[in-house]
Formats: C-alpha cells, structure tokens, sequence
C-alpha cells in the first residue's frame, strides 16, 4: 500500500517533509510524524500520522497518490464511482480488476493501481495532475536542469518514485 509512515525513507517522504516545512532529510521520524499529525487535525483529517491518498490529495501532492490494493479512502471511492463499481472506498480485488480494464481499453500499462498517469486519465481526476506531477511520480525528482534524450537515445526507464522507499522491513 503506498502510505507514508514512521519509518520509511526515500524520496516520497522528502516531497512529503518539504511540504509540511520540516527539515527534508528523507526519514519519517518523529518530527515528520508530529507535523502530520497537526497538519491532519487542522484539515479535518483522520488523525493518524500516517500519510495516504486523502491525506496527499488535501496537502496537494498528487505525485504521490498509488491506490492499490488495501488503499482506503476517499480517493479510492472517487474512483470507484468514476469506474462504475460499487463504491466502498475498499480497493480491492474488484477494483484492481477495473482498473486493470480501464487501463487496457486506454492503451495503459495495465497493472491494476492507480497512480497520476491513471487516474490523470479518469475524468474526475484529470485536473488534479499537472505534467510536471506525473513526472515527479515516475521518476522521483524533476530537475530544472533536466535535459531531454537526444534524438536517437535510448529514454531513461520509468520508475515510479515509491520504489525509493525504504525502511521499516529493508
């Protein structure tokens, strides 16, 4: 499940940090942990210091939403609604399997979650990524100095930025 908690570290936790105004070290620790939480409480959100998709949507981080299987929540709901399945904000089997439909029929890799590049697909959440949000999420940093592939070059690999997490189990 792609939650950020006490813990972990990698690149998601540093973009989560920046944004809470703490020191941006890339560990979830007990700063990052406790500006969450007030961050949390002062916008109506569960009280948990644990970052999700709810808690992303309302810092305004969408590079780091990935619903996937044993994700709740609004988000999941939203897109469940927008999928045409029964909307228990649960994402699981059922929802993966529409997923994974949506995004063979929209010529996606098709693997089931919905991170930006879904989901900027999925009309209710269109608005929501910007070019340069579904950039940060494959590749984990967006450079101002980054410069495009020379013609001919073989593009870099995308990965999505959770595969710099670490921690808790590593």
């Amino acid at each position: 499940m792609a939650i950020l908690k006490r813990g972990l570290a990698g690149e998601p936790v540093k973009i989560l940090q920046a944004k809470l105004g703490v020191a941006a070290d890339g560990q979830f620790g007990p700063a990052t942990e406790e500006a969450l939480k007030a961050y949390q409480k002062d916008h109506g959100l569960a009280v948990d210091g644990i970052a999700g998709p709810d808690t992303f949507m309302a810092l305004g981080l969408p590079e780091l939403i990935l619903l996937t299987v044993g994700t709740k929540g609004e988000a999941v709901k939203k897109l469940q609604t927008a999928l045409g399945i029964a909307a228990d904000g649960q994402f699981g089997a059922g929802t993966a399997k529409a997923v994974t439909a949506f995004q063979e029929k929209n010529g996606l890799e098709a693997d089931g979650m919905a991170g930006p590049v879904t989901l900027s697909k999925i009309e209710v959440f269109a608005g929501v990524f910007s070019p340069e949000a579904i950039a940060t999420s494959q590749s984990g940093t967006v450079s101002a100095d980054a410069k495009p592939a020379e013609a001919g070059a073989a593009a870099a690999p995308k990965k999505s930025i959770w595969q710099t997490i670490t921690g808790l189990f590593s």
